[in-house]
């Protein structure tokens, strides 16, 4: 892989050299590589057929629970935010201990490990929330909680420039891997000043599926605001937002 420095940058194909755009930048990159067909064939690649399945499976984990949370994830995530969660379902599916290596999923995997994981690198709520939070779920009744005791943000928040307010945001959501499919719901508090005044104490509730079966992951965040003439703006479109995995539960 190599990196285009010239003044023209160029996209698509010239003989054996493909030119294309990430976040790194302007790249190049020469085409070559083992035939498909005898990738999808040849015995010497039953290895990378295995992990191309496995992958593949984790690439549509990761887009069953991005859809899920879309509506928080709008918010607060970075530019890598797909190969990132990608990464972290490969490494849940190597911990299946159940089924055959090629065959081993998301589900059957070891969940807890995505406990922490950072939407939004460029903000992240291990980094930005320091008041003490908990997190409740009742299997039985479907009932998905967060509690924040009164705190002052000034202290308890580490704010990018320029915010003047803030809000908390709480998700839940059912997934179910096989069908590619989820049910999500949230809660969130006011816009809250950003002061030094301490808040109220902040409890989220939302309701899943009762006795659901399937793995429940729990999201929590925080949303930065500039008050500009009695207008609220997003601060900075969101980049600082904070959105992270509070919980995980598999049955």
């Amino acid at each position: 892989m190599a990196k285009q420095t010239g003044i023209i940058k160029l996209k698509g194909t010239i003989g054996d050299i493909s030119f294309y755009k990430s976040a790194d930048g302007h790249l190049a990159r020469y085409k070559g590589g083992v035939d498909a067909n005898r990738i999808a064939n040849d015995p010497a690649f039953q290895r990378t057929r295995e992990n191309g399945s496995e992958f593949g499976r984790a690439g549509k984990g990761g887009k069953v629970i991005r859809n899920a949370i879309r509506i928080l994830l709008q918010n607060a995530k970075d530019k890598r935010v797909v190969s990132r969660l990608t990464k972290a379902l490969v490494a849940v599916t190597k911990t299946d201990a159940v089924n055959e290596r090629g065959a081993r999923t998301i589900q059957d995997g070891d969940m807890s490990t995505l406990q922490g994981f950072e939407f939004n690198l460029n903000g992240r709520l291990g980094s930005t929330l320091f008041a003490p939070f908990s997190t409740s779920l009742d299997r039985v009744t479907g009932d998905v909680g967060l509690d924040i005791a009164s705190f002052a943000p000034a202290v308890r928040i580490a704010s990018p420039g320029g915010t003047t307010h803030f809000k908390v945001v709480m998700g839940a959501t059912e997934l179910d891997f096989e069908n590619e499919n989820s049910t999500f719901e949230s809660a969130e508090t006011a816009i809250l000043p950003y002061d030094s005044s301490n808040t109220g104490a902040i409890d989220l509730a939302v309701t899943l599926s009762e006795n659901s079966a399937l793995p429940i992951i729990q999201v929590v965040g925080i949303e930065f605001y500039q008050q500009v003439n009695g207008q609220m703006y997003s601060l900075k479109n969101g980049a600082y937002n904070a959105l992270s995995i509070a919980q995980v539960d598999t049955v």
